[in-house]
């Protein structure tokens, strides 16, 4: 499997207008082939990001998204500038190991 975590740093007061793009895009990302899981992390203190974590079975997955045109209309019409605390940050992961309650 292969893990993105995109760390979005909102700015003070521009909370709910992301929070509000995820929930009124929901079940587009779920429609890519490859795709798994998604989760948006509300951080618990304000320095910290938001992180937009998704989980696709493999990078190939990932990639084909972001070729995609759902992908080109999901970031259309971005939140302002000013919506943030600089620039957002993208890590991409492997797993290797992976646990589960059973």
């Amino acid at each position: 499997m292969y893990i993105v975590a995109n760390r979005v740093p909102v700015a003070e007061g521009w909370e709910e207008s992301f929070e509000a793009r995820f929930r009124q895009r929901a079940g587009q990302v779920e429609k890519s082939n490859g795709f798994v899981s998604m989760q948006i992390l509300k951080p618990d203190s304000p320095e910290t990001p938001y992180v937009v974590m998704t989980t696709w079975r493999d990078r190939a997955a990932f990639d084909a998204w972001v070729g995609s045109p759902d992908f080109r209309a999901a970031h259309a019409n971005p939140l302002p500038k000013e919506a943030f605390r600089g620039e957002g940050r993208i890590e991409q992961f492997e797993v290797i190991i992976s646990a589960t309650a059973d």
